[in-house]
């Protein structure tokens, strides 16, 4: 029976082992450095051809009850003005919706799908790749630590196939990458956090503010609580910095306090939304620099690849972060159902992924579709009365449009269904 080690229980490597379990596969191990999964982190989006491959997991009714289905995103210049507004999820055209959720309550309904559908011991929390060592045959050894320092039996495997899963900083990726180790450094901070707040203050939508110099994204991740009214708020906030310490590439934990950057975004309010009052009503607050890597030319070696930050880490721009490496997960799977080779498996899934996600990657530096923000700010600078003299519609349209096709979650692909269902197989 081939034996599958994911290294990672994020989003990624949590969805790849319940994919690989609808494919059939049944001996499956995540090994996941923290002791146990955690509801932590901050707030994300998953777009549409991510909720179908959830859809198709079977998990959408449980994440619906965690989430908000995103119905407008909004870009705004930093004066205020309204540049743009847009439908999204089922109001624009989808099948399916897109979600705002916090990353924890997602992480944690992956992880319990995984243990209900493939045991309480599929996944061995507080154990890291430490090493991966590639063989002659096409199969790694991976070497585990317990985070304790002791092995408990977890010294050294070799794995029928590795995906890496682990992360920017990947513990895999380096042992065929290793020039690509580091995370590159844009020039720009990044601030993020959670708030709770009365939902008639928080807004019904998701916008995007600023320039260049200085943004805020802030939106919705839960209804109104029927006892408090009160809902989860994400927000994200980005201004240039000088230098920052090379340990804190790709570390999104760094906790600081909301003053350090609040007086930046005094007076900054959009479609009744104050950032500042957001900003006092912050639970915790995070501090990180935007990073991402260079597109690898490589994915997949023998039996191991890579999928998620682990492949191909990107700015965090258009939501496409945690959605790609959904669609990672049942692409792999997928490949892996149809190939009996392992390794043409994996070669075949880095075919059908790595061109486009390349391209992401080079859209997103490219600031994909906030690109408008910047824009409105170049020719407009002191602000605008009528949107239509600085960007025309067209142009607007066209930008969100280019980006959505470039990842392949325009309404028109999405709809067709997902293209990475297996259908039933044997116990493998």
């Amino acid at each position: 029976m081939t034996h599958i080690l994911i290294a990672g229980g994020g989003i990624a490597g949590l969805t790849a082992a319940l994919s690989l379990h609808a494919a059939g596969f049944r001996r499956i191990t995540v090994a996941e450095a923290a002791r146990e999964i955690q509801p932590v982190g901050a707030g994300l989006n998953i777009m549409p051809n991510a909720v179908r491959e959830l859809d198709a997991l079977g998990l959408l009714d449980v994440l619906d009850q965690q989430s908000v289905r995103t119905r407008e995103l909004r870009y705004y210049h930093c004066s205020g003005s309204l540049i743009s507004r847009e439908p999204r999820g089922l109001g624009a055209g989808y099948r399916w919706p897109q979600l705002s959720v916090h990353r924890g309550r997602l992480q944690l309904a992956l992880a319990a799908a995984v243990r209900e559908r493939l045991g309480q011991d599929a996944v061995v929390g507080g154990v890291r790749v430490s090493r991966v060592t590639p063989l002659p045959s096409g199969r790694a050894r991976v070497k585990l630590e317990h985070r304790d320092d002791t092995t408990r039996g977890y010294a050294a495997l070799e794995p029928d196939v590795l995906i890496g899963a682990d992360g920017i900083r990947s513990t895999v990726r380096a042992a065929f990458h290793p020039d690509s180790a580091e995370p590159l450094w844009n020039g720009m901070l990044v601030w993020r956090g959670t708030s709770r707040m009365p939902a008639e203050r928080a807004g019904t939508f998701m916008f995007v503010a600023g320039s260049d110099r200085q943004k805020a994204v802030v939106y919705p991740m839960t209804e109104p609580d029927p006892r408090t009214g009160e809902v989860l708020v994400n927000w994200a906030l980005a201004m240039p910095a000088e230098s920052v310490d090379d340990a804190a590439r790709g570390d999104w934990n760094r906790p600081v306090p909301v003053g350090k950057f609040l007086r930046h975004y005094e007076g900054w309010e959009f479609g009744g939304v104050s950032v500042p009052d957001v900003l006092r009503a912050a639970e915790r607050a995070f501090e990180y620099p935007m990073v991402d890597i260079d597109p690898l030319e490589r994915w997949s070696h023998g039996r191991t690849t890579l999928i998620g930050d682990a492949a191909h880490a990107m700015y965090p721009i258009g939501s496409n972060g945690a959605t790609q490496s959904i669609v990672d997960a049942r692409a792999l799977a997928h490949a892996m159902a149809r190939h009996a080779d392992p390794a043409e498996a994996l070669a075949a899934y880095e075919a059908g992924r790595r061109p486009a996600m390349t391209e992401l990657q080079r859209a997103n530096r490219r600031l994909g579709p906030e690109v408008v923000i910047n824009l409105a700010h170049e020719r407009a600078p002191g602000g605008f009365t009528d949107i239509d003299e600085v960007i025309p519609a067209e142009e607007l349209a066209a930008v969100s449009a280019r980006y959505a096709a470039t990842g392949a979650f325009d309404p028109a692909t999405v709809n067709l269904g997902s293209p990475y269902d297996v259908g039933t197989h044997a116990l493998r």
